[in-house]
């Protein structure tokens, strides 16, 4: 017999502002255990030591996941001219140095190359897998590995600040799978005198905002309590990239079993991924085919009276 999930069938998003020094998978538990929730994941890792936006799906919103690792997000980070490390940032062993220092507009020329549609190697110590093992597992024993360039989008690239010669402060907007500490190796090499991260902050992540998240101190002081629940946010914020249609009482049902349904819809294309909502609350994930919704995902926390 399988064992069933204890906790609450509670579904909906809960941004946490996270804090350094944690997984996000140990943010993650923590929020499940303060809400005694069922069921919940995170819509993209941040490193340790890396803190702001970590978006937390709970019930039936680990479906819309994808739909938030797939936006853009928006990281501001500290780079240290001068200096190569072992794991691309200040937790690692400095491994090259240069006593070069570029000056801002050698900076702002060197990162058009980095904007657009880029090939980027992820970290030594990264998450990747490399047959079938962590990457990070491989280099904690030593092993130099020829990880894969992979593509990522870079929406914008700029430079901030410069608090003094062996820092700058830059913001980036990036696509899925970017290594912010890929980026600060690459423009130290391209610079030819080394880098790595030493800050990290994710500002946002799709429609979410580091300055609507709660703190990890917030979410163990109102453990248990409404308080803590007021800050959910609905499910459906996770669709909102995705077109909406709507539906009539009587495709409800056939939706949430999984059958094609008649829906109602303006300004969307035959065969484009839409949303379904019927009283403003999603009901199905599908494509559009003249009138119909065929469902891909089906939401049974939406209930209908």
């Amino acid at each position: 017999m399988a064992r069933t999930r204890k906790g609450r069938d509670i579904s909906g998003w809960l941004v946490v502002d996270k804090p350094a020094g944690l997984t996000s998978t140990a943010v993650v538990n923590k929020v499940k255990w303060a809400l005694d929730a069922k069921k919940a994941g995170h819509a993209g890792t941040l490193d340790p030591e890396a803190t702001g936006v970590l978006a937390i799906a709970l019930g039936e919103a680990t479906k819309t996941v994808p739909y938030i690792t797939d936006a853009l997000k928006a990281y501001v980070f500290t780079m240290r001219l001068g200096q190569a490390t072992n794991t691309d940032d200040a937790e690692g062993e400095v491994i090259a140095q240069s006593d070069l220092r570029p000056d801002d507009a050698e900076i702002k020329d060197a990162l058009g190359a980095f904007i657009g549609d880029i090939m980027q190697v992820p970290p030594q110590f990264s998450a990747v897998k490399v047959d079938g093992q962590r990457a990070y597992k491989k280099a904690r024993d030593g092993e130099e590995m020829e990880l894969a360039a992979r593509p990522l989008w870079v929406d914008e690239l700029v430079l901030v600040d410069r608090p003094d010669a062996d820092h700058v402060v830059l913001e980036m907007t990036c696509g899925k799978g970017g290594y912010v500490r890929s980026i600060a190796r690459d423009l130290g090499a391209v610079l030819g005198c080394f880098g790595h991260v030493v800050s990290l902050r994710r500002i946002w992540s799709g429609p979410f905002q580091a300055e609507d998240g709660v703190t990890l101190e917030q979410v163990v002081a109102l453990a248990r309590t409404p308080e803590l629940d007021a800050y959910i946010q609905p499910l459906e914020v996770g669709l909102a990239d995705l077109p909406q249609v709507r539906c009539l009482a009587e495709s409800v049902a056939r939706l949430r079993n999984g059958n094609p349904a008649s829906v109602i819809a303006s300004d969307v294309e035959y065969g484009e991924e839409v949303w379904a909502s019927y009283d403003g609350k999603a009901i199905a994930v599908g494509s559009y085919r003249g009138g119909e919704l065929h469902p891909t995902r089906v939401f049974v926390a939406a209930k209908v009276d």
